[in-house]
């Protein structure tokens, strides 16, 4: 026993040297982050359901702290910190690594400080922009929107220090602490919801974003702290590696700041409709983007240190390699999963969100919304690791220019498909999704002239993928139609349950067997890689066997 526990904490400290390994341990932080994210949407649904209006006041309010959040700091970091961080250990140069992270820091919590004391001013201004049909029907939401702004921009500010702590320690190939401080962000949240609620009302969940934030920064401080860092305070804006950062930064900053100004304009648009909407939207949207997280965001993000590794190091056919492979891993596991939501799309809305207390209208519209959403899941999945292809190769400009150019058209289809033509809320996420195939599309051909992949290598598995997803989303559809009318009671949860997951497993078995049909070999590394998991258990359980040198001093 003591054995398992010394092995189990030594995972912390053990770096993650291959992608999949990376990409498997975020992931499966970032499942249970997502599976807690859920709850904590099923909470909001079932403590504020039966109040439609307060709950879109909540979703509507969360947008733009988040949206300020990502643009000024957490996509710059992932992107612009971590390659020139890695440059930094690379080179065995850790000074000027600690020296760099602390001058960003420093700058980054001045920016939000300015922030935060702005949005403590205006709030009140600001909350007829973001939810202005909300505000139009029910005036006394203005107040409540203004204050969930103010609680959650002080959230935001913990994030400030936690993401480049996060940057760190992924950097030096753990990925473990990062992707537990998410969970952790999300027990917050859930805590507050559950026992400030009583007390607090709609603001308990934003109390509760403050203190997910909190301790998503403290647990990974210790390992920081382990690796040598130590903070201190160093606001340097002619520093020569600030600049530099600043010149790769930027870009990503407007292109982030486009893109989450589109989400803003949704959220907008949203609330012009029928109470309840922007719940629907949020919540559809808030689906679809679980299997971005935990797939797609993972392999991404494990994949950025190695990619500008072997790109600084002139590896450039391993660059190739491990771009395509990871292109690879993530659309098998992505395709199969927006079939899934697509077709089991009512059974999923209502098992996650179908608290009783929420409109059966508003868990319908959701159920709708997300097949406009999951057209795109796939693209959208893929752009994240183009992206970081991109910055890996130190070529910021060009994901700007693509990402601004479909931002433009996502918001130039909304409007005319909502103040124009006066179409539903689901046209807000087909125009979302249309917009991020373009984005995607356009990506990969201009990657693709930089760095000349081989054609046949990425496109030949990709479109076997393709075509086995379109085959198990009809194979998925026959027995959830069968099941529902003859066999399972689905007004209750248990026969909702049951329904969901035996569909499911027909349609995975039939993605699973025609991968192995057609060859694709993504299927024998994730059965390798289960093999792995399986085998965990054993693993720790067996005492560590020291090292070769350790046994010839004995």
């Amino acid at each position: 026993m003591l054995s398992f526990f010394k092995n189990s904490a030594g995972l912390f400290k053990k770096q993650q040297q291959d992608i999949l390994s990376a990409a498997f341990i975020i992931g499966f932080s970032v499942a249970a982050s997502g599976v807690l994210g859920l709850v904590r949407y099923r909470l909001l649904a079932s403590y504020f359901g039966s109040d439609i209006k307060l709950l879109d006041s909540f979703i509507a309010a969360s947008v733009l702290p988040d949206a300020i959040f990502e643009v000024l700091i957490f996509g710059t970091i992932a992107l612009a910190f971590i390659p020139v961080f890695s440059q930094y250990i690379n080179n065995d140069d850790l000074k000027k690594a600690w020296s760099l992270t602390s001058k960003m820091i420093s700058l980054g919590l001045l920016v939000f400080a300015i922030f935060t004391i702005f949005m403590l001013f205006f709030a009140k201004q600001i909350a007829p922009l973001i939810a202005p049909g909300v505000i139009g029907e029910y005036p006394q939401s203005q107040l409540i929107i203004a204050r969930l702004l103010q609680i959650m921009t002080v959230g935001q500010f913990f994030f400030v220090f936690s993401i480049f702590i996060t940057g760190i320690l992924q950097s030096f190939q753990r990925f473990l602490v990062p992707a537990l401080a998410s969970v952790f962000y999300n027990v917050g949240i859930i805590l507050a919801i559950i026992f400030l609620s009583p007390a607090l009302g709609i603001y308990a969940p934003a109390v509760g974003m403050v203190i997910g934030a909190l301790l998503h920064l403290l647990i990974q401080i210790p390992m920081a702290t382990s690796l040598g860092y130590k903070f201190h305070l160093d606001i340097d804006f002619k520093s020569k590696d600030v600049k530099d950062m600043f010149a790769l930064m930027w870009p990503r900053t407007v292109a982030l700041g486009i893109l989450r100004l589109s989400d803003v304009i949704n959220i907008s648009l949203a609330s012009l409709a029928a109470a309840g909407t922007i719940v629907a939207f949020n919540f559809a949207q808030v689906l679809q983007l679980e299997p971005v997280s935990l797939f797609a965001a993972s392999l991404a993000q494990a994949a950025l240190p190695a990619l500008a590794l072997q790109y600084n190091a002139k590896k450039f056919n391993d660059f190739k390699k491990t771009f395509t492979e990871s292109l690879h891993q993530i659309l098998f596991l992505i395709l199969p999963t927006a079939a899934i939501l697509a077709v089991l799309r009512i059974p999923v809305v209502r098992l996650v969100f179908g608290a009783r207390e929420l409109p059966w209208e508003v868990t319908v519209l959701t159920g709708r919304t997300l097949i406009a959403f999951s057209i795109g899941i796939a693209a959208q999945s893929v752009s994240l690791l183009l992206l970081r292809g991109y910055h890996a190769t130190r070529d910021s400009m060009t994901p700007v220019k693509i990402n601004i150019a479909s931002v433009v058209i996502n918001i130039a289809m909304s409007v005319v498909f909502i103040k124009v033509l006066h179409l539903s809320v689901i046209y807000l996420a087909l125009a979302y999704s249309t917009a991020n195939i373009i984005n995607a599309l356009l990506m990969l051909y201009v990657l693709d002239k930089k760095v000349n992949f081989n054609k046949k290598e990425v496109l030949t598995p990709a479109i076997k993928m393709i075509l086995i997803s379109a085959i198990t989303a009809v194979a998925l559809y026959i027995p959830m139609k069968f099941l529902d009318q003859l066999v399972f009671d689905t007004t209750k949860t248990v026969g909702l349950l049951l329904l969901t997951s035996l569909a499911t497993l027909v349609g995975l078995i039939v993605y699973i067997s025609l991968s192995i049909i057609f060859k694709v070999k993504e299927v024998a590394i994730f059965f390798n890689l289960a093999r792995r998991v399986i085998l965990l258990p054993a693993k720790l359980s067996k005492p560590t066997i020291p090292p070769i040198e350790v046994q010839e001093k004995t």
